[in-house]
């Protein structure tokens, strides 16, 4: 790859923040992934020793695979919430995009219904402010695949993205395990060619050299974990970032509408907070005057 061809990938890279190397190939979820109430829970079930004793401070596991064209995270957890109150925070198209724009790289976002059927144009861009004529868009398509009394799940699919990925999936998956608690499953993966792996890899060797992720790969001489870096790492943030997106909506859910947005920034930048090594990259302060701004562009209150 000539200088100037590698120039022009990492000052992309900047503009999106890295959000080329983000997403998931459906054809990866396999057999095994959970498509009704019995086998979420029977999952939980297997999950209840990592879900009780982890470095997250909280019932949630999470893992991440790559393979030569695909990237796939997974974060399962339990939440003190009702089925009912997930449900009615998560089932409704439309509130997607309000727990969208929390995450840091995305810019904007707006609901669509059309055909009977509802798509979420979502701008993506850097980690800071921006114009949003320079964000990339991706149109998610939203399916509501399931809902019963005990089982819900939602898909937001994607056919394609920045430098050649395609196939974006966002999944969330619920059920009760008793009348205050949740299990839930959120899973965040793509699918990339070559001009993606070329993109990612200037990112990674530049810009996001020394980002890791959660996994501990190893520990150090001083027994402290030495977390995994690279695609895996940037995956495993953007999972986690997603994820606490959703946390954050369904704990400021009950709130009057007026005061609904204000908190859910605010509780997910003290989320990602909890984790600086992997999330932080900017002060609240700075967060907080960004998103106030993108969320009234994006409701079309801004001048």
């Amino acid at each position: 790859m000539d200088t100037k061809h590698t120039r022009n990938i990492v000052s992309t890279i900047r503009r999106f923040g890295g959000w080329v190397a983000l997403g998931v190939g459906l054809a990866t979820l396999g057999t095994a992934q959970a498509q009704d109430a019995a086998t979420l829970k029977a999952r939980h079930g297997e999950l209840t020793e990592r879900l009780a004793k982890n470095a997250f401070g909280r019932p949630l596991a999470l893992e991440s695979a790559q393979t030569s064209n695909d990237l796939k995270g997974d974060i399962f957890s339990v939440v003190n919430y009702p089925f009912a109150t997930v449900e009615q925070a998560v089932k409704p198209a439309g509130n997607w995009c309000d727990i969208l724009i929390l995450h840091l790289n995305v810019k904007g976002c707006k609901a669509t219904n059309a055909g009977g059927g509802t798509t979420l144009s979502v701008a993506a861009g850097r980690k800071f402010d921006q114009p949003i004529e320079d964000a990339y868009k991706l149109d998610f398509v939203y399916k509501l695949a399931k809902s019963s009394h005990d089982y819900l799940q939602v898909l937001l699919n994607a056919d394609e993205g920045p430098f050649g990925t395609r196939n974006y999936r966002i999944q969330l998956q619920a059920t009760p395990i008793d009348a205050n608690r949740t299990f839930i499953h959120m899973s965040y993966a793509y699918g990339y060619g070559m001009a993606a792996k070329m993109a990612t890899q200037a990112y990674l060797g530049t810009v996001g050299s020394a980002k890791v992720g959660f996994t501990a790969a190893e520990r150090g001489a001083d027994g402290k974990p030495v977390y995994v870096g690279g695609v895996i790492g940037l995956l495993e943030r953007n999972t986690m970032r997603y994820y606490l997106a959703i946390d954050s909506y369904l704990a400021t859910h009950a709130l009057p509408a007026a005061e609904r947005t204000e908190k859910a920034l605010m509780t997910w930048y003290d989320a990602t907070e909890r984790y600086a090594t992997q999330l932080h990259e900017m002060e609240k302060a700075e967060y907080m005057t960004m998103k106030r701004k993108e969320v009234s562009r994006m409701r079309g209150e801004a001048k």
